[in-house]
């Protein structure tokens, strides 16, 4: 799956952000996340179809709740001084 940010940092933040949660089942899921320019790239292979579907899913939700906080708060925040 590739996901397209405004900037390389935008996509390097959600890939911080989503890396923290680890897969429910280790053992049946295993997640990559990589950050080319401003694409974040997630492979995922897991056990069954079924599996596929509810961990794309999970993904793409945290990848929209990162993408709407950046959009409410992120360029304010890159341009207040400190």
């Amino acid at each position: 799956v590739r996901i397209p940010f405004a900037t390389a940092h935008h996509a390097s933040i959600a890939k911080q952000v989503i890396e923290v949660d680890r897969e429910l089942q280790p053992q049946a899921v295993k997640r990559v996340l990589e950050v080319q320019d401003d694409v974040l790239v997630a492979t995922f292979s897991t056990l069954t179809v079924r599996l596929a579907r509810l961990t794309l899913n999970a993904f793409l939700e945290n990848v929209d709740l990162v993408v709407r906080t950046i959009s409410e708060f992120g360029a304010d925040s890159e341009r207040r001084p400190t």
